[in-house]
């Protein structure tokens, strides 16, 4: 893998907001989200209303603000383990799996 840049101000800007505003809407037992960057990573903590902070995940710079990888935090293994997420294709009518009678298929009457 090639060398990525720091995350720019602005794309941190972004993330610390959306992750902010995320974390109000979904996550009430904890008093904040604090977010840190070191060069192409994003750490996300939790903080709780005691003080205690809680790692939660690691965002990676793909080199763009809409691309990122994901890794959760493992309090169990005491790191980050990357997250991996399949595709799916987009959604696609099913085929017709009826079965069609002798009549349906020659018009005939059976």
């Amino acid at each position: 893998m090639g060398h990525v840049p720091a995350i720019p101000d602005s794309t941190r800007a972004s993330i610390t907001w959306r992750l902010i505003l995320h974390a109000e809407k979904n996550w009430p037992q904890l008093d904040k989200v604090q977010v840190t960057c070191r060069g192409a990573f994003a750490y996300a903590a939790g903080v709780l209303p005691g003080g205690e902070k809680i790692p939660l995940f690691r965002l990676r710079y793909g080199g763009s603000a809409h691309s990122f990888g994901l890794a959760i935090y493992s309090a169990a293994r005491e790191r980050y383990e990357d997250a991996l997420f399949l595709h799916h294709p987009p959604h696609r009518p099913r085929p017709r799996t009826r079965f069609r009678t002798l009549n349906e298929l020659t018009g005939l009457p059976t």
